[in-house]
């Protein structure tokens, strides 16, 4: 099904592509396309440990509020007047601690994944509102515009090119190296894994950390381009992460998935997104064509299952 379903997603984003190009040639310009990545890098980079997350069978639902914490993080600490170095090793060290006391949560207090990130959620953002108020901090040195708004080559962005080595370096991590191999033997059977000597509370922590440090890093990026920092920062941004790993493939149940359907579902979303906005449409219209599409990929495998089973049936 996997396979299937980044066939459909390439062809899929091939429309999209194909339909922008006719209502808005000024799409195929380099760097109009730069522009228009800047509508799914940061998730897309969280939506690649999160997919990790959810083929182990585990979800974490405060990566928006983890941005929010450390980009407040990082405002107070440009405020005082830190240099660029120390924000970046602050906004990376706040979301990878906030990811450790995930990880803690799930795998020494045992407390369901869901349940202990929602909570850590409403947290991370309380304090984010508890910091701030309705206060808006801008004291970010000039060199930090360059993580959400600099070029490394030509029209190719620095954000760009952060999420393509990040791909990469996922891809053959999942599907290269006997850790991969282990994460789908947790996602397919949790109890058969650990009889079978994995060390599964351990990668289920390293995945919390992990998410955690990606939230810190999507944080940087978004500060930056923005070059502000409020409490609401990314809000609502945890249901689209989510969104662009299943509608890459991943399954809900844990076990399957690959990096290069997340790649394809967070480039479709973006493109989507970009035409939508130079053609005035509604944003509720995307969500609309996510909902269905959130539909198709964890209803079709479920109906194509119940078919196969009832032509397996005597008499069929």
């Amino acid at each position: 099904m996997t396979l299937s379903w980044e066939v459909s997603l390439a062809a899929i984003l091939a429309l999209v592509f194909g339909a922008l190009a006719v209502s808005s040639p000024h799409i195929l310009d380099p760097w109009v396309l730069s522009d228009a990545s800047f509508n799914f890098t940061e998730k897309a980079l969280i939506a690649l440990p999160m997919a990790l997350l959810i083929i182990a069978r585990e979800i974490d639902i405060s990566v928006a509020a983890i941005m929010a914490l450390a980009s407040v993080a990082m405002g107070l600490a440009a405020e005082a007047g830190l240099t660029v170095p120390a924000l970046v090793a602050i906004g990376l060290g706040t979301g990878l601690l906030a990811g450790v006391v995930n990880g803690a949560l799930v795998t020494v207090c045992r407390v369901p994944s869901i349940v202990a990130t929602i909570g850590t959620m409403s947290l991370f953002r309380g304090i984010a509102y508890g910091v701030l108020g309705d206060r808006v901090l801008k004291s970010y040195p000039a060199e930090f515009a360059f993580f959400g708004q600099g070029y490394v080559l030509g029209p190719v962005s620095f954000e760009l090119m952060l999420f393509a080595l990040a791909a990469g370096a996922f891809a053959l991590y999942l599907h290269g190296t006997i850790f991969g191999r282990r994460l789908y033997a947790i996602g397919a059977n949790p109890a058969g894994a650990l009889f079978a000597g994995v060390a599964v509370d351990r990668y289920r922590f390293g995945l919390f950390a992990l998410t955690g440090a990606a939230s810190g890093l999507a944080a940087i990026l978004l500060t930056s381009r923005l070059g502000s920092t409020r409490p609401a920062i990314a809000m609502g941004w945890e249901l689209e992460i989510i969104s662009i790993a299943i509608l890459g493939g991943v399954a809900v149940s844990g076990g399957r998935g690959t990096i290069l359907g997340v790649v394809l579902a967070a480039v479709l979303l973006g493109l989507t997104t970009f035409g939508l906005a130079l053609a005035n449409i509604p944003g509720i219209v995307l969500s609309i064509f996510v909902g269905l599409l959130l539909i198709a990929v964890v209803a079709i495998p479920v109906v194509a299952g119940k078919v196969a089973a009832l032509r397996r049936l005597p008499g069929k």
